[in-house]
């Protein structure tokens, strides 16, 4: 049995799908009931909890050979930062309760990183906080997800003008769609025992791409001229901040410099294996556009 913490998310549905494809049995943890007609119609089984209730979420995880935890970050949480600590000492208080045979962690690239960069940071606690569980860990480290464009492709579309934080804008990056990373996890989870208690995997797509390749994959779909621009430095706190709480906008902005810096928001040297995704940048924004 596979218990997907999360599995209403992109990446957790994508992972169920795989291995209910595969012939195994899922146990989809979920938090809202209203999300579990899709994992039924794939034949997952369904349990309820609360991610910040660690004896329901051990109870829900119960018996299960292993598990896949994902720790999202809450946007309608009144300090999604605050939120999100709350949520990992919960995840990681539930599955030593449960006592868990083999867990899967998505986690981030730059999580090696022991200096403070913002996002990354945040999943250097989360596996320091894993590591100390009586347990075999597989620590999946995520590139960023492509989806995550789409929050300023209305803009662009409009506008003519993709506003980036990456500068320069034609400095690759890695990224991932979020299904690959599901059905990467999938592979993993599948696989035979390795034998080693700590295992590190990196995955992201079948290229890196650019913000000027996102503006291009842009003005192909659209059929309209799109380019990106790099959103002054010195714009960033206070435009963040417009929109969220300070202290998720000072990660975003810690993350951001750290991307722009290179190297360390990036596979860590040397250890564990890189997977790579079968997704093209173009086909994950395909759906991300508004209808004609």
């Amino acid at each position: 049995m596979f218990a997907i913490i999360g599995a209403a998310g992109h990446v957790g549905h994508a992972t169920a799908r795989a291995l209910r494809e595969a012939g195994a049995p899922v146990r989809a943890i979920l938090r809202n009931a209203a999300k579990a007609g899709p994992l039924e119609e794939i034949g997952c089984a369904i349990a309820l909890a609360d991610l910040q209730d660690a004896a329901a979420l051990a109870e829900a995880i119960g018996d299960a050979d292993a598990v896949q935890v994902v720790a999202p970050l809450s946007l309608q949480a009144p300090d999604p930062v605050e939120d999100l600590h709350r949520s990992i000492e919960s995840l990681v208080a539930a599955i030593g309760r449960a006592r868990s045979k083999r867990v899967l962690a998505i986690s981030d690239y730059g999580a090696h990183v022991a200096g403070d960069i913002g996002m990354p940071s945040v999943f250097h606690a989360f596996e320091a906080r894993l590591r100390g569980l009586d347990t075999h860990l597989l620590i999946l480290r995520s590139a960023e997800h492509m989806h995550n464009w789409g929050r300023g492709i209305p803009a662009a579309l409009a506008s003519g003008v993709l506003a980036s934080f990456q500068d320069p804008i034609d400095r690759a990056q890695p990224t991932i769609a979020a299904q690959d990373l599901g059905c990467i996890a999938a592979e993993l989870l599948l696989r035979p025992d390795s034998g080693q208690d700590r295992e590190i995997v990196h995955a992201e797509g079948p290229r890196r791409y650019s913000a000027s390749d996102v503006a291009a994959a842009l003005s192909q779909l659209s059929g309209r001229v799109v380019s990106a621009q790099a959103v002054p430095r010195a714009q960033w706190q206070a435009g963040f901040e417009r929109v969220m709480p300070a202290s998720l906008a000072d990660l975003l902005v810690k993350a951001n410099d750290a991307k722009n810096e290179g190297g360390l928001v990036d596979i860590e040297p040397g250890v564990g294996e890189v997977r790579h995704g079968t997704t093209d940048l173009i086909d994950a924004l395909r759906p991300l556009l508004p209808p004609a």
